[in-house]
């Protein structure tokens, strides 16, 4: 974005932080959204954008720090999209993400929480052990770049390594793009999905053309050299394949339940092993599942959250829309030797599922765990069942409000707790928990 003709530096103070990471300043009775400054904070803003109900800056000089300031850890911030508030200190972004969410929780939904639970947090670096990175080769340059979108842009921004992703992938984003270079096909390679279990670390090339015999002979090379396994997708999800036959199976352990989930490498897992670990760990406790205790899991996928409760004694029934997963997570259940506590259903979640089976039955508790649409189409059928308490995972802050809303102000729940949990650091996305249980 550039400047506007008539931009001049201005100086303003910074009162608040918008959803994405941008400071908020008010000056000449306009609100304008100033990139890379903090709340607290005086600074030079240069306006880039003027728009009917706001502007867009970008900061120009730093005049009085924030004293919540950090040095970013990665060299390319500011100009990699795949992070945006490294130059906050930690704490200061989960409070800043508790604030967002008591927010929207008022604006979307007019509900607010009895308490807040303590926030979740984890490690901020090397953490992420699932992500999607650009390929492009660039010919001004020569070369193949590997890495996220640049802020703001639609460019793959130039990387050398990310200190965000879990080793060995943290190391390997410029060898892997020096890797594409050479192949034939590295103008027709479109992306590379990263993912690393807990015990081994595998990319997915998305080829719009077949590699060579040349080109396997490299990532062959390649792959063996890194210790790690390379899988080519030349169509959809279910063109999927290993470059080497047979490749091992991934998975994931939670030790605190004794469990360890096999999956594929493009399968839905959470992004932050850790921060899963003590997410699942406060849903059973939210949830003191008991024997014979009978329980719902909406949006189950592998079975994440139904194999730890069906281990604490429930019987708990998974519902997933993707087949694939449900398939895993049957096996995932029988080789964990929960087959007989733990039953898995495919069903559409967001259509009408009046008539299931498996919504006969009568259920003390349900968990949701929907992705960013929410579950709304859902929700009078869980009042309807009398459930006494819903805990609701989300990773969309507006539709857990709205959600949140309708099953208090609709259907006489009470939102008796709520809580931010750092799956993301250095990222504006917010990962929440809460509790909800019959007024």
């Amino acid at each position: 974005m550039r400047p506007a003709a008539d931009a001049e530096p201005e100086r303003v103070r910074i009162i608040d932080l918008t959803y994405d990471g941008r400071g908020v300043a008010h000056t000449s009775g306009k609100t304008v959204f100033v990139d890379g400054a903090l709340p607290g904070e005086w600074v030079e803003m240069v306006r880039i954008r003027r728009r009917r109900r706001h502007d867009e800056a970008r900061m120009a000089g730093l005049l009085e720090p924030s004293d919540e300031r950090s040095d970013p850890i990665c060299a390319h911030f500011g100009t990699c999209g795949g992070c945006s508030l490294q130059h906050l200190q930690p704490a200061a972004q989960l409070r800043a993400k508790e604030k967002i969410l008591l927010d929207n929780l008022a604006r979307f939904g007019d509900v607010a929480p009895e308490r807040m639970f303590a926030p979740l947090d984890g490690p901020v670096v090397a953490y992420r052990r699932r992500a999607r990175l650009g390929v492009r080769f660039v010919e001004k340059k020569g070369r193949v770049l590997v890495g996220f979108r640049e802020r703001f842009k639609s460019f793959v921004a130039d990387l050398d390594s990310c200190p965000v992703l879990a080793p060995p992938a943290d190391q390997l984003v410029r060898p892997l793009a020096d890797l594409i270079g050479a192949l034939s096909i590295r103008r027709r390679l479109a992306q590379v999905e990263v993912c690393v279990a807990d015990n081994r670390c595998a990319f997915v090339l998305r080829v719009l053309d077949p590699p060579t015999g040349t080109d396997r002979s490299l990532l062959r090379a390649f792959a063996l050299e890194h210790d790690i396994d390379i899988y080519l997708q030349p169509k959809g999800p279910d063109s999927i394949v290993p470059l080497t036959e047979p490749a091992e199976s991934l998975w994931f352990e939670l030790p605190e339940f004794d469990l360890r989930i096999a999956f594929q490498p493009t399968d839905f897992i959470q992004i932050n092993g850790v921060l899963n670990r003590r997410m699942v760990r406060r849903a059973a406790e939210l949830l003191a599942p008991i024997a014979g205790q009978r329980i719902l899991d909406l949006f189950c996928g592998l079975g994440n959250f139904t194999l730890p409760l069906a281990r604490r004694g429930a019987r708990v029934t998974g519902i997933e829309g993707d087949a694939g997963l449900v398939r895993r997570a049957q096996q995932n259940a029988a080789a964990n030797g929960l087959a007989a506590r733990a039953e898995f259903h495919v069903a559409d979640l967001f259509a009408d599922c009046a008539g299931h089976p498996w919504l006969s039955d009568a259920y003390d508790a349900v968990l949701l765990d929907p992705p960013r649409a929410g579950a709304e189409r859902i929700l009078p059928l869980i009042a309807r069942k009398d459930v006494a308490r819903v805990v609701y995972v989300s990773c969309h802050q507006e539709t857990l409000a709205r959600d949140a809303g309708a099953l208090v102000n609709q259907f006489g729940y009470r939102l008796t707790g709520v809580g931010v949990m750092d799956m993301f650091p250095h990222t504006t996305h917010l990962e929440s928990i809460a509790l909800l249980e019959r007024g």
